[in-house]
């Protein structure tokens, strides 16, 4: 059991593996590199060209918590292992060098423009990354060994010098592995019960029969989401299931299995999972969510100012699900998505009208069939006892709304006497629906304020002050209005201005979710009120003075799958 234990962290660490990447131009097919990666791989995350990494260093804000990190570190010790030691050491190393992108690049001996790979065979995790100078990352390994007493073991396979780390070494050994070839470091694992051959595919010195480049999966992903293909990673959900449901399905299959043999006791922890039964039914799940994809739709960088637009897609099959999912689709507002405006937004769209009867869809979706596999027959239950019928009832006196909003376009702060408030506030909430007037008049017995509230649709805004009981040191005037499709309450002129706006904006589904914020808008005036006090500012929020990053994270349905996107910008000062 504690190989399988070990076996399943092993997975966990390269799950977590995902690389940023850059411009499109490059075809997945021509790198050789990709001849020793394995098609059933549970994961890749591949840069397939090269990425300018210096300039998106100096374009970046270098060196944020890197110091408050580093007395945590100092902290949190002492440290009673060898392991321990050496992989703190490495981490400062890190956070000291991150603070100046030339220092960061000599200290890891890496090149201005990279590639990298990482991925798994079978269980085990491979990493791979374009190295200019190998002295530096032996001098960085050595450094960590001087201040950890790990030291290494020097190993050589079919001619390829390595060094071998000993993670553990109890019943079975397990390694860290460093090796360099060509200019490419790979950093993988070795244990005592992984075959030679597995080292050798790891450190490209053996091919693999049905390798990623002759399957097309790359380039079928880049073409089918939109993204550029230098750049794409995947986690397989399908090879994942064959691997734990099957003996010799893939090479994760073959290594669980060996490692029972190993363990001599008989018992297969996984046996529940390759009845004819589960194995069956996993796999029709698997092959209704194959993977989720991530890749970039755009991506632009110099010195100055990095962007991108990014985008995970979990591939579905499934269309039950993903038409009700679609048919819970609301209105987001364009503002709401813009990462250069405002100082932050939060927007949810849904038509509460199909919210029951979506989720009524799915709830029976997930009954059909009924399953015969054990865990799944015990999950289905859990589910077949939430029955989302009663939601209806709950959300019936809102039918027809279609989203809310909530967003700072501008903001300043002030502190009276001790008490914090706002010099000025430009904001904005909004309420979305078919008919927002009904939706007033039917809330206005449960809520005795809204009585002596009149509102003409696009008519003038009334002061709501008093209602709301904002306290007058605060500083905020709130008026409210109809704006056509959209009750809005705001702040100031700027966000009069944008409730205006929302007004010529077509009510329609576009979204689930979006966030945005900006990180430099947001803090400035906090750092000006601490300034204005005379008090020191601190550390923890000195770090974030020169954050000139923007960002926006939105999540959808389409055709494909549920989507979650990310679009970030960022300035150097």
């Amino acid at each position: 059991m504690k190989k399988l234990a070990i076996a399943a962290a092993v997975i966990a660490v390269g799950a977590g593996a995902y690389v940023l990447s850059g411009k499109d131009g490059g075809t997945s097919s021509n790198n050789e590199l990709l001849e020793y990666i394995p098609a059933d791989t549970l994961l890749f995350s591949g840069q397939l060209t090269p990425f300018p990494l210096e300039d998106y260093l100096y374009s970046m804000p270098m060196g944020v918590n890197s110091k408050l990190s580093l007395e945590q570190i100092e902290q949190a010790g002492p440290f009673g292992s060898e392991q321990e030691r050496f992989f703190v050491s490495l981490y400062k190393s890190y956070l000291m060098s991150f603070e100046n992108p030339g220092v960061f690049l000599k200290t890891f001996g890496l090149p201005s423009h990279i590639e990298s790979y990482t991925y798994t065979l079978g269980a085990l995790p491979v990493f791979k990354v374009q190295i200019e100078d190998e002295n530096a990352i032996w001098s960085l390994l050595d450094k960590a060994s001087d201040e950890s007493g790990l030291v290494h073991k020097a190993e050589s396979i079919k001619g390829q010098d390595y060094r071998a780390y000993s993670l553990i070494d109890e019943d079975e050994s397990i390694d860290m592995v460093f090796s360099q070839k060509e200019g490419w470091l790979t950093v993988t694992l070795n244990t005592s019960f992984n075959k030679p051959e597995l080292l050798e595919t790891a450190l490209g010195l053996t091919k693999v029969e049905n390798s990623i480049s002759d399957s097309g999966m790359l380039e079928e992903i880049a073409l089918t989401h939109g993204f550029l293909k230098d750049s794409i990673s995947f986690i397989n959900h399908v090879e994942l299931v064959n691997g734990l449901t099957s003996s010799d399905g893939n090479m994760l299959a073959k290594q669980l299995t060996k490692l029972v043999q190993m363990e001599g006791s008989g018992e297969d922890p996984f046996a529940e999972f390759k009845t004819s039964e589960c194995k069956a039914e996993f796999n029709s799940i698997a092959a209704n969510w194959p993977r989720s994809v991530m890749g970039l739709k755009s991506f632009s960088v110099d010195r100055k100012e990095t962007n991108f637009d990014a985008e995970i897609v979990i591939e579905s099959n499934n269309q039950v699900i993903l038409g009700a999912l679609t048919k819970m689709r609301g209105f987001i507002p364009s503002f709401s998505q813009n990462i250069n405006d405002n100082v932050a937004s939060l927007a949810f769209g849904m038509d509460v009208m199909q919210l029951a009867p979506a989720l009524s869809e799915i709830w029976k979706d997930l009954q059909t069939p009924s399953y015969q596999c054990e865990a799944l027959a015990q999950m289905q239950y859990g589910v077949s006892e939430q029955n989302p019928a009663m939601l209806g009832m709950m959300t019936g006196m809102a039918n027809g709304v279609k989203g809310i909003s909530a967003t700072i376009v501008d903001f300043s702060l002030t502190d009276e006497n001790g008490e914090p408030g706002f010099k000025h506030l430009d904001a904005l909430i909004s309420l979305s629906a078919d008919d927002p007037e009904m939706l007033l008049n039917m809330v206005r017995p449960f809520v005795p304020q809204l009585a002596n509230i009149q509102l003409e649709k696009n008519g003038d805004a009334i002061d709501v002050s008093p209602y709301l009981m904002l306290p007058p040191e605060m500083g905020v005037t709130a008026q409210m209005a109809m704006k056509d499709n959209h009750l809005v309450i705001f702040s100031g002129d700027k966000g009069e201005a944008l409730a205006d706006k929302l007004a010529t904006e077509k009510l329609e589904a576009n979204g689930l979710n979006s966030v945005a914020l900006d990180y430099q808008k947001l803090l400035t005036p906090v750092f000006s009120l601490i300034e204005e006090s005379g008090e020191p500012i601190p550390e923890e929020l000195a770090m974030l003075k020169d954050y000139d990053m923007r960002m926006q994270f939105g999540l959808d349905v389409t055709a494909k799958g549920i989507s979650i996107s990310t679009k970030a910008n960022s300035k150097a000062k």
